[in-house]
C-alpha cells in the first residue's frame, strides 16, 4: 500500500541536499535571458558530478572523471541518468560520495 507521501516529489529538499554536498548551481539562459536550465556542478576526489534541470520531467545527471575538459560534453562518463527530477536526483544522491569505487585502483594501474 502506498500513501500520498510516497508518491510526492519534494525536489526542493533534494536540491538542498545537493547544495549541502557542495554542488554549485547556475542558470543557463538563452540570448533573450530566458531560463533554459538550472545546472549544478560539484568536483570532488577524482570525479565531477553535473546535473541539468530543464523541467520537472527532463533532468540529466552525469558523473565523469576529474580530467574531463568539458563537463557539459564529456568524452568519458562513469554514470549517467535522465528522467523525472526526483528519480534522477535520488539516483545522484545514492552515488558514493567520496569517489567512484575501484577507480583509484584503475588510475594506479592495479
Amino acid at each position: 500500500m502506498t500513501s500520498s507521501t510516497d508518491t510526492e516529489c519534494d525536489s526542493d529538499t533534494r536540491l538542498r541536499e545537493l547544495m549541502a554536498r557542495g554542488f554549485q548551481f547556475m542558470q543557463s539562459t538563452d540570448s533573450r535571458g530566458e531560463l533554459l536550465a538550472l545546472v549544478g556542478v560539484r568536483g570532488h576526489d577524482n570525479v565531477i558530478d553535473v546535473v541539468r534541470l530543464e523541467s520537472e520531467d527532463h533532468v540529466t545527471a552525469t558523473r565523469m572523471p576529474s580530467w574531463e575538459e568539458n563537463v557539459f560534453a564529456p568524452n568519458t562518463t562513469w554514470w549517467h541518468s535522465s528522467g523525472p527530477v526526483c528519480e534522477v536526483l535520488d539516483e545522484l544522491l545514492e552515488l558514493p560520495d567520496d569517489h567512484t569505487p575501484g577507480s583509484l585502483l584503475l588510475l594506479a594501474g592495479i
